[in-house]
């Protein structure tokens, strides 16, 4: 499989520690974002969104992150990443929708205001973190909920849905999350920046993955 994709980026970086996590055999062709080379027109053929990450695996093109850890995890047989009983995928798919749907866009307002736009020598805009405080309360009061009775989202063992979840706030230090009323997101984060898949993928000072370099 070849990966095309920016380790800065939120979905690049789940994609990466996903199959990390399911020891995936994989390329990494480097996109780089801040460069805008999603936006070029060989990668735009493969790509009609211009957004990464995308895969290649033979004649097959796939894109969107969640979908990608999804074909891995069956390409593979890993199950212990992606449970094959009918009911445990099913509320996965629904934690990977609701990752996407939600928890992302909440997130990323926190990463764009705190990260980007200090990393572009902008400026913060208070009012935009404000007008998302009420519904990133929710959110995160959601996912607490979910951790108070089970370890990881969907058991004791990570799987791909912990990937997809933990993505949008794996900066939350930078991003300055307010996660302080939220005791079991604040725990089951910590548990996943203990795993080693992804300790390897972490971005550090500068937002410059090891791999990246």
């Amino acid at each position: 499989m070849e990966i095309l994709a920016d380790p800065i980026t939120v979905n690049c970086r789940k994609v990466i520690a996903g199959l990390k996590m399911m020891d995936a055999d994989y390329r990494l062709t480097k996109i780089d974002y801040f460069q805008g080379e999603q936006k070029s027109p060989a990668y735009v053929a493969l790509n009609p969104m211009a957004a990464i990450p995308a895969m290649r695996d033979g004649d097959l093109v796939l894109t969107e992150s969640n979908s990608i850890l999804q074909y891995a995890a069956d390409k593979l047989g890993r199950a212990e990443a992606y449970p094959t009983d009918l009911k445990t995928r099913a509320d996965i798919n629904r934690w990977l929708l609701w990752e996407c749907g939600h928890w992302f866009p909440s997130c990323y307002v926190y990463l764009v205001e705190n990260c980007v736009k200090p990393l572009l020598g902008a400026e913060t805009d208070p009012a935009a973190l404000a007008a998302e405080a009420d519904n990133f309360a929710k959110l995160a009061g959601i996912l607490d909920s979910r951790l108070a009775g089970s370890r990881y989202i969907a058991g004791d063992a990570p799987t791909i849905a912990d990937v997809a979840v933990a993505a949008p706030m794996h900066l939350h230090g930078w991003m300055k999350l307010p996660l302080e009323p939220h005791a079991n997101v604040r725990r089951w984060i910590g548990e996943i920046e203990a795993q080693p898949w992804w300790k390897a993928t972490h971005v550090g000072e500068g937002f410059v993955a090891a791999e990246a370099a």
